[in-house]
């Protein structure tokens, strides 16, 4: 797909798509590595969009071009689709989150030195075949045959630039704990997690600072509250000393435990989530940032409030991109469209984040799906454009464009999820589709047919 490749080349490493010397990928064909990797993503960023269309796009752009025929069915484009390395759509999308961050400026990049990254779980379906299943279970509470496996994904974004740096997959006995602990790689010295209640433990937090890397997060709701005890160091923010926990958590390596401390330091403070128009609420955070001075309650407080920010992260894949069905029916191949998601959000993100910063806009007002609309209407101008000044100037304008699409600012806005429009009244499905030979409101109708049929006998007497 040429025109998302001018694009969005530039985002990646020159040789990631280069022709491989020997093995796969490396035969001369029409579908290449490169020609695969690009209809993929045009794939992505276009929902809905079946194999059998790509096929036909890239039909109609060898034939502009005067190339040979290429065969209508979409065989050979699946087939190529399987030969995509892993790896190398790993490092596509590791390569366009280096990118989103280096184009943001240094000040917004860091927060009193320490660069913040939040971490978030959430779960996606797949289609219901036998490989799926036996990889990602369907829940307990559904019928063999009328459920869908579940793949549980936790997922590390940068909160300045709202890409992301890396994710672990697994199926619904996984936990988000162990999920996040495999990703303990990603982190560096002078990192700042950002996380909700239910990464508050006692060893990510120690392990976490053995690391260098700072923690702010709830407070669990299995901890007490009592913000009368402890050291003082305002109002309602104490240091507390926890102690570690007699049982070692079974994802956890012996080597690591015996690093985890008897005991450390963490600091606990409560402030108050206020709403117009709504109750107050009550906020217990857990910090290993124990400088008052250094770091007020008031500006964590401010910094926690931006974590919201990956609930509409998780809503721009799964929502606005489509990603919360995924429709390959392998593991293999649903690791692969998993990866070509991920991989198109950040670069997604890294259009956000330069017209964010070419003209001095606040990144989380520039419009998501606003951005991926223009994408689609522009790319295909850029790629026709008669000369690279041309190409420059529609890549100007497609930036002013992302700069003038803000999403409003709404303080307080409270719209709960609801659908106006009425499903068709169709039954479910209880039972495996082999199975299931006709629905409920059939056999009625077929009752009722054969009830008029009937002659009706009048008594004589």
């Amino acid at each position: 797909m040429p025109h998302i490749e001018k694009l969005f080349e530039h985002l990646l490493p020159p040789d990631l798509l280069s022709q491989a010397d020997e093995g796969q990928n490396s035969r001369d064909r029409i579908y290449s590595l490169r020609c695969t990797f690009w209809g993929f993503l045009w794939q992505i960023l276009n929902p809905g969009t079946s194999c059998r269309e790509v096929v036909r796009h890239i039909q109609a752009i060898f034939g502009l071009a005067g190339e040979p025929d290429v065969d209508e069915k979409n065989s050979g484009y699946c087939q190529a689709r399987r030969r995509l390395p892993l790896a190398t759509l790993q490092r596509a999308r590791q390569a366009a989150a280096n990118q989103a961050e280096k184009l943001l400026p240094e000040k917004c990049r860091r927060w009193h030195g320490w660069l913040p990254k939040v971490v978030d779980g959430t779960c996606l379906s797949l289609p219901d075949t036998a490989k799926n299943q036996a990889a990602y279970p369907q829940s307990a509470r559904q019928k063999p045959g009328c459920g869908f496996p579940l793949l549980k994904l936790v997922g590390l974004f940068s909160l300045s630039s709202g890409a992301l740096i890396g994710y672990a997959r697994g199926n619904k006995h996984r936990a988000e704990l162990p999920l996040l602990f495999r990703l303990r790689r990603l982190f560096q010295p002078r990192d700042l997690l950002i996380a909700d209640r239910g990464f508050a433990s006692y060893v990510v937090l120690a392990l976490l600072e053995l690391m260098g890397v700072a923690c702010v997060m709830r407070l669990h709701q299995g901890r007490p509250k009592d913000l009368r005890r402890g050291l003082r160091l305002g109002k309602k923010d104490r240091l507390w000393v926890w102690s570690r926990p007699r049982q070692k958590p079974r994802y956890l390596p012996k080597s690591l435990w015996k690093r985890v401390p008897e005991e450390f330091v963490v600091r606990v403070l409560e402030f108050q989530l206020s709403c117009p128009g709504f109750r107050s609420q009550n906020v217990t955070l857990v910090t290993t940032l124990t400088d008052a001075e250094v770091y007020p309650a008031r500006e964590l407080a401010e910094l926690y409030r931006r974590r919201w920010s990956i609930e509409l992260w998780w809503r721009h894949l799964k929502t606005s991109m489509g990603m919360d069905v995924l429709s390959c029916q392998s593991p293999a191949m649903v690791h692969k469209e998993l990866e070509m998601y991920l991989t198109a959000y950040n670069c997604i993100r890294c259009l956000m984040v330069e017209a964010a910063a070419i003209h001095d806009r606040p990144l989380e007002q520039i419009s998501f799906k606003g951005t991926v609309d223009a994408v689609r209407q522009y790319s295909p101008l850029i790629a026709q454009a008669p000369s690279r000044k041309k190409q420059k100037q529609l890549l100007v304008r497609l930036l002013e464009v992302l700069a003038l699409d803000l999403v409003p600012q709404r303080p307080g806005r409270y719209e709960p999820r609801a659908i106006k429009r009425r499903p068709k009244a169709y039954p479910l499905l209880t039972k495996p589709r082999h199975l299931y030979k006709e629905t409920l409101h059939r056999a009625k109708t077929r009752r009722a047919a054969n009830k008029q049929k009937t002659p009706k006998t009048r008594n004589l007497n």
